[in-house]
């Protein structure tokens, strides 16, 4: 019996329970009672919970779960006796489920541009989505492990960037009538994830109504998912699309993977991103850790008779020299001078006689406070002496000793280097966004922003400041403007990733000659773990210019290349796992 709008109205208030499933199967006539069901998504199991007879039985599925993976049990009417099995080993998902009836489904009034979804087909795509779950925290798919969708297993489908060919997005569904003859003819949501340097607007909201859409095309009648309680952001998307709360409960194994959800916010939970992952890497490994001072990054690891403290991965092996060496911009350029390394032109900012000298002979200069970090003060391809004099002012506000460069042309690459050895590579690229023929330069901004900064928690956004001002004069343009459907514009001059910029990850094609020069020039400033600054016409050509060096370089920003690993490999070598 498929449900109808009215009969749908009736079972809303209905959590789903064992005796209730029993009873409807009944009343289809099924021939058998249904049995307990376990769908393998590629990371872990889905746990149907009201195909399971008792709590002994379901508590057990559970306690089978496999190393490495994350099992859910979901739609379980009765946590508390199946906890009472094993309160040690179990615990109660702090997620909300919610569904949406079809019958309350309204369709995008929006079209969504620039991508377009299709299902997972070859190993490259579970590559790809594999990639991006990786930059989200989430485990990644072993397709070998699927149950295979004859026998109700999961499908799952990604979001591609149409210009680019990249997987921006990408979204797990299941089709419960296939999976457990479910005589609601239901379907659930999993594993929604958007890439954090996408600047394609609406991909998410795009993935979930795909999905929606798919299943109703199936005759389905509604859509679940879950979503940990203080998502807002989520949550706000999810209200909008119609769906509400559904009284049930999921449960699931504590486990290394999920320690945040059953032991709270630890010390660490205040900790910005660049911080977190590395004292995330050091708990898995049995290293004390301290927290000194959230806000400003500062922590202590302690691992036998070893102690080093350390503010992100600035710690207390690089020495004050070596650090002074990456914050001077004027020692930085000597010393990797002095190694043979190429560097641009540069001199201290003079009087507006000199600065006008020093531009007329590069044609284009940069404008950086000597002591600065996170792009601020920085100003790029400056062409006038007006601009010069204009950008001297503003860099002055971050330190009073301001430095001009010449201008090079390229690829902002940046190079992390720890223990001497080359651990990630990644071209930077500047603040994008795209048009929609309906929303403001200054709106798309705001919204590029918010979804970085719920990417980065709250560390990278775009400034609406006169250096992005000036970067839209300089096309002609202003806030106001509205851009074209499609129309690419990158609204910053710097690639900062502080100021709004993306990663590539390159680091497997990255040119003999830029690794040897890292290294080299880490060699030149004694300093273990380091950010190298590069322009370069390609990260696969030789040719580069040296622009600086960070002594306390983002891990974060390098997943999932295993940045905080090597930096702990070089903290505490005995801490590494044998082989």
């Amino acid at each position: 019996m498929r449900s109808t709008a009215y009969n749908q109205r009736l079972l809303r208030g209905q959590a789903p329970s064992y005796e209730r499933l029993q009873a409807r199967l009944a009343e289809d006539h099924a021939s058998q009672p249904s049995q307990p069901q376990a769908i393998h998504c590629g990371w872990g199991r889905l746990l149907i919970g009201h195909t399971y007879p008792d709590a002994t039985t379901l508590a057990e599925a559970l306690l089978a779960e496999q190393p490495g993976e994350r099992d859910i049990a979901l739609y379980v009417a009765a946590p508390h006796q199946v906890l009472a099995h094993a309160p040690q080993q179990l615990f109660l998902d702090p997620s909300d489920t919610l569904r949406l009836w079809f019958s309350d489904y309204r369709p995008a009034r929006r079209i969504f541009r620039g991508f377009h979804i299709r299902r997972a087909q070859n190993d490259a795509d579970w590559q790809a989505i594999n990639c991006l779950y990786q930059t989200r925290n989430m485990l990644p798919i072993d397709p070998t492990k699927l149950t295979p969708y004859n026998e109700g297993g999961p499908t799952y489908w990604l979001a591609e960037d149409e210009d680019s060919g990249a997987v921006i997005g990408s979204v797990m569904g299941l089709n419960h009538q296939r999976a457990f003859r479910d005589p609601e003819n239901g379907s659930s949501l999993w594993c929604l994830a958007v890439a954090p340097q996408c600047s394609r607007p609406g991909v998410g909201e795009a993935l979930v109504r795909h999905l929606i859409e798919h299943c109703m095309s199936r005759g389905l009648s509604y859509l679940d998912l879950s979503v940990l309680h203080d998502n807002r952001q989520a949550k706000k998307l999810y209200a909008k699309l119609g769906f509400r709360e559904l009284q049930t409960f999921s449960l699931k194994r504590k486990n290394g993977i999920n320690q945040t959800l059953f032991l709270g916010p630890g010390p660490q939970a205040e900790l910005n991103p660049y911080a977190r992952i590395i004292v995330d890497e050091a708990l898995r490994r049995g290293i004390e850790v301290q927290v000194d001072d959230a806000e400003a990054g500062l922590f202590t690891l302690s691992h036998g008779g070893r102690r080093i403290r350390c503010r992100e991965s600035l710690c207390d092996l690089t020495s004050a020299v070596s650090m002074t060496l990456c914050q001077d911009k004027r020692l930085t350029h000597r010393a990797l001078s002095r190694a043979g390394l190429s560097v641009p032109a540069q001199r201290l900012a003079g009087s507006a006689e000199d600065n006008a000298t020093f531009l007329a002979e590069h044609g284009s200069l940069v404008v950086k406070p000597v002591d600065g970090e996170q792009g601020q003060g920085v100003a790029v391809d400056l062409r006038t002496p007006g601009e010069v004099q204009e950008a001297i002012e503003r860099a002055r506000v971050f330190d009073q000793r301001v430095l001009l460069e010449s201008y090079h042309q390229g690829h902002d690459l940046r190079i992390l280097v720890i223990g001497y050895e080359v651990v990630a590579a990644a071209i930077r690229r500047p603040a994008e966004i795209i048009g929609d023929g309906r929303h403001s330069i200054g709106e798309l901004i705001d919204a590029q922003s918010r979804r970085r900064q719920a990417a980065t928690g709250g560390e990278s956004r775009i400034p609406k400041d006169a250096e992005t001002l000036r970067t839209l004069h300089g096309a002609g343009l202003d806030y106001d403007s509205v851009l074209p459907a499609g129309q690419r514009l990158a609204v910053r001059k710097t690639a900062n990733l502080h100021t709004g910029g993306t990663l590539e990850d390159v680091t497997a094609i990255l040119h003999p000659t830029l690794r040897d020069a890292a290294i080299k020039a880490a060699r030149a400033l004694e300093i273990p773990v380091v950010g190298l600054d590069l322009l370069v016409p390609a990260a696969d050509q030789p040719d580069y210019v040296f622009i600086e060096a960070n002594e306390r370089a983002g891990l974060a920003n390098h997943e999932p290349q295993p940045t905080a690993e090597r930096f702990v490999d070089l903290l505490f070598p005995l801490s590494q796992a044998t082989s």
